[in-house]
């Protein structure tokens, strides 16, 4: 009788699995090794010798074994019920465990699993400390000898970090607010914004690493914050605006009062409901009484009840540089009031009127040649 196809699959298995739990799958020849339908036939022609399942098993070994590279035998795996009466010695248990399953068995305990002490933890920490004394501090000494070994460069452009930079590429505090004097210099003298953003990019980048927070960091920021806002670069003020934030929780001085009014300026074009509620939430009654806050707060309550006169005169009358984020709104508030005054003028109205009332003209409170014609 011949063998189908579900026995040898059988076969086929159980003799990988013996040579995947020896190590043997890269010594065998298996150009050479029986086929399974050869190995199950002769399981057959032992089971009609006398002796019958002694005499299959036998053959069975033989077979399989007489083809292992190293002559190692492998057991056919016989599942049976486990003898708890019987002990089994390291040695031997180390002997048919499987490798798979000697592999990181080293886990620690579970009071390092549960607290996140480990080897690797250990490591990791270690790495940590020898990155910050690798020179990265402000000590007089260190950096004086960091001077005389790399010597220091005012400018630097920015270059994105994918690893911990070496120690002669950080710039130290004292060379920061060189930099800092030296960049402002030259974007009053040059106005190239490219350059000034890539130096306060390079400068913000030097100071997270030494995990600088002080004034220094607080003015970088801020002069960032400013050239952005004046290019209408949004993307860069609003990251410098985030860290702002943060760093004035820390009650580190800084233009508190200028920044908080150019974040609900900036909230109110965004158009977020959500972040304005929880920038209201945040003001205290002593930020409410600041002249920038104020004036900010009262654009917002002119733009949600749709007085579009007020907000034309707050327009105008923008403290610090809040008219650039202004600059961003008035389009869509313009062609707002155009239609609110199509509609509540008629038959008709004047142009220089129309020009004065959305904020054309600088002057809002200058007197308007047509008037007369209107009565």
């Amino acid at each position: 009788m011949g063998v189908d196809l579900a026995e040898m699959q059988h076969k086929l298995k159980v003799v990988i699995t013996q040579a995947a739990e020896a190590g043997q799958l890269e010594s065998i020849d298996w150009t050479t090794y029986p086929l399974p339908q050869h190995l199950v036939q002769a399981e057959r022609d032992a089971m009609a010798l006398p002796g019958g399942a002694q005499n299959a098993h036998s053959a069975n070994l033989n077979a399989s074994t007489s083809y292992l590279s190293n002559g190692a035998y492998l057991p056919e795996r016989i599942h049976k019920r486990k003898n708890e009466d019987l002990e089994v010695t390291a040695t031997e248990e180390d002997a048919v465990t499987p490798s798979w399953k000697k592999h990181n068995t080293n886990k620690g305990s579970m009071e390092d699993r549960m607290t996140g002490k480990s080897k690797k933890h250990d490591k990791k920490q270690k790495k940590q400390d020898a990155f910050r004394a690798n020179g990265l501090g402000t000590n007089a000494d260190v950096l004086e000898k960091r001077k005389q070994r790399f010597g220091y460069t005012i400018e630097k452009s920015y270059f994105r970090l994918t690893a911990p930079p070496a120690p002669d590429t950080v710039r130290p505090l004292p060379v920061l607010e060189k930099s800092l004097n030296h960049i402002r210099g030259k974007w009053k003298n040059e106005h190239n914004y490219n350059y000034a953003c890539d130096q306060l990019k390079s400068m913000r980048q030097d100071l997270t690493v030494q995990h600088i927070q002080n004034e220094l960091t607080v003015k970088v920021y801020e002069s960032h914050a400013r050239i952005a806002l004046e290019m209408k670069d949004l993307g860069e003020y609003n990251q410098c605006q985030t860290q702002l934030r943060a760093l004035y929780k820390l009650n580190i001085t800084g233009k508190s009062e200028e920044f908080t009014a150019y974040r609900i300026l900036y909230t109110v074009y965004t158009c977020n409901r959500t972040d304005m509620n929880n920038l209201l939430a945040d003001l205290t009654l002593a930020d409410k009484q600041k002249p920038a806050v104020q004036h900010a707060l009262q654009v917002r309550s002119a733009l949600a009840s749709r007085n579009y006169h007020k907000f034309f005169r707050l327009y105008l009358d923008a403290p610090f540089m809040g008219a650039y984020l202004l600059d961003m709104i008035i389009q869509r508030e313009r062609i707002a009031a155009m239609a609110a005054i199509c509609k509540a003028y008629k038959p008709d109205v004047s142009l220089c009127f129309i020009a004065q009332e959305l904020a054309f003209f600088g002057d809002v409170d200058a007197p308007d040649p047509d008037a007369g014609l209107r009565q």
